[in-house]
């Protein structure tokens, strides 16, 4: 008798989905408005895949910077846009352990725990509309399993959005970019919600003083809301000197730059202490340069790039939301205005103009 070895197949699909349709907003072509339509979902769920109702996105400055093509030509259009929300599971696919259906979740661009899946195809006018691993601008979304943590269901999801990159970035700019201890100083150019989110950090470890530096008076008011010690407006011509002289000849110790502006980024090397930190938030664009002295490098300034504040999900957010229920962190003046998804192309125009303070939240 010839014994033939045991073949083990695993299904690649797993989950009929009901639904087959969903509102998302679509980029087409770099630096053109968004398409808001109905795209198919795709039709099962994958090995490590989640489905979420999404409730609530925030519209982040990256968004901007993939509209605008600040990193160069995009092979992957036309695709999906978002990467924070917060929402509740629908279904999961095989292998899906950390989260069920119905749980609570924040979804987060950076790495978390599970299982890294494929990534989904939409479909939309006849042709294949492609997405990562994770997006938020559309009311349903098929993300990899690693993208959402799940939070307690009394959270509010209009606050989930903030844990997906906004906090947690400008948390990890703070402690883990900068490691700033308590009574160290602190500069943070541009008040947008990572920018805001740093200095609440900053506040949060007894760091003193706190400096925000911007160009829109309602984003410094929000800043001295949420812990700044003193304000600068950006265009403020006596405003550098201001701060020399509040720190002293020192320098400050860390220096948190958001915004990508080439200038910005030199005016933040120039803040910084001989032996401070200088963290790098904001992408510039391809064709931008700075101009930098390096001998100040030789004698201990340090120049890091962040990447999401080397943020770390599955045990940043529950840590946050801990601070959050006992009272030690307030995320609710973060949060600007709620508009709906077909207003999303206006919602990106206020935050051009600097007219919006705080995050601009999708209600899905």
């Amino acid at each position: 008798m010839v014994v033939r070895p045991l073949r083990l197949h695993r299904r690649p699909f797993v989950h009929l989905l009901r639904l087959s349709t969903t509102s998302a907003a679509i980029l087409l072509a770099q630096r053109d408005a968004l398409v808001v339509d109905e795209v198919e979902l795709p039709s099962e769920l994958r090995f490590g895949q989640v489905l979420v109702r999404v409730a609530f996105s925030g519209v982040c400055g990256s968004q901007l910077g993939e509209i605008d093509g600040v990193k160069g030509p995009d092979p992957y259009l036309p695709h999906l846009l978002g990467h924070e929300g917060g929402g509740i599971v629908e279904a999961v696919g095989e292998g899906v352990t950390t989260v069920s259906v119905d749980d609570h979740v924040v979804l987060h661009w950076r790495v978390g725990a599970g299982l890294r899946s494929g990534t989904p195809t939409y479909r939309w006018d006849g042709r294949r509309v492609n997405a990562g691993w994770v997006t938020t601008f559309n009311q349903r979304a098929v993300v990899s399993e690693d993208r959402v943590t799940a939070i307690p269901r009394d959270f509010p999801l209009d606050l989930a959005p903030l844990l997906g990159c906004a906090v947690t970035t400008g948390l990890g700019a703070i402690t883990r970019d900068a490691a700033v201890t308590p009574g160290e100083s602190v500069v943070v150019l541009g008040a947008g919600g990572v920018g805001l989110s740093a200095v609440q950090a900053a506040a949060l470890v007894s760091a003193v003083p706190i400096v925000a530096v911007d160009m829109h008076e309602n984003r410094l008011r929000l800043a001295r809301q949420v812990g700044a010690t003193h304000v600068v407006h950006a265009a403020d011509a006596a405003g550098e000197d201001e701060i020399r002289v509040l720190l002293g000849d020192d320098g400050a110790d860390a220096c948190i730059e958001t915004s990508g502006d080439p200038r910005a980024i030199e005016r933040a090397i120039g803040l910084t202490g001989t032996r401070g930190r200088v963290v790098l938030v904001g992408v510039p664009s391809r064709a931008d340069a700075i101009a930098l002295h390096t001998l100040q490098l030789h004698f201990g300034k340090r120049l890091i790039g962040s990447h999401g504040g080397q943020a770390q999900p599955a045990e940043d957010i529950p840590r946050l939301v801990r601070l959050i229920e006992a009272g030690r962190l307030d995320l609710s003046p973060l949060v600007g205005d709620r508009v709906p998804l077909e207003k999303v192309n206006q919602a990106i125009e206020r935050i051009r103009s600097g007219r919006a303070a705080g995050r601009i939240l999708l209600e899905l």
